[in-house]
């Protein structure tokens, strides 16, 4: 029983940092550097860095060491698409949320392998990918229908709007 409760508590304090705070209104709204994510797990905060051109796009999270647990990259298009990634010169596995251009996940890919260059493909009519850490995905619950919120997605359109 100790060991199961210490579990609980680890895993509290690991998904902390995600979920703290996000009743205050200061989460309302979109901030370029802040993803949301909702579903029926409750909802989830990362601090992200955007890549949303070409050169961006392609140097992506490669040699990077690690990646703090509330923290991802969106890789953003300029119009929806077919993707595929890949996880050349990338040193820590990644789960990737293909995101369609409403802000909804598609598809989930957990731990890709680093240093893999084999392509992982995201399906069609993505707007946007979230590279998280690997396995971050299945801890806190993030399913295909969870949805996304960040002022990349036009707000029109968006299941999930800023200002919601």
């Amino acid at each position: 029983m100790g060991k199961r409760v210490g579990s609980i508590f680890g895993q509290l304090a690991f998904l902390f940092p995600l979920i703290a705070g996000l009743s205050t209104p200061a989460f309302a709204g979109c901030s370029p550097s802040v993803v949301t994510i909702k579903g029926d797990f409750g909802k989830a905060r990362f601090n992200i860095e955007v890549a949303d051109d070409e050169d961006e796009r392609a140097q992506g999270l490669m040699f990077r060491e690690s990646l703090p647990n509330a923290a991802g990259m969106l890789f953003v298009y300029e119009s929806p698409r077919s993707v595929a990634f890949w996880m050349r010169n990338t040193l820590i596995p990644l789960d990737m949320l293909f995101v369609d251009s409403t802000g909804t996940i598609a598809r989930i890919h957990e731990n890709a392998i680093p240093l893999d260059e084999t392509p992982i493909p995201g399906g069609d009519n993505i707007l946007a990918v979230l590279e998280i850490n690997g396995g971050l995905s299945r801890r806190l619950g993030l399913e295909v229908g969870d949805v996304l919120r960040h002022e990349a997605f036009d707000q029109r359109s968006a299941v999930w709007p800023c200002g919601k």
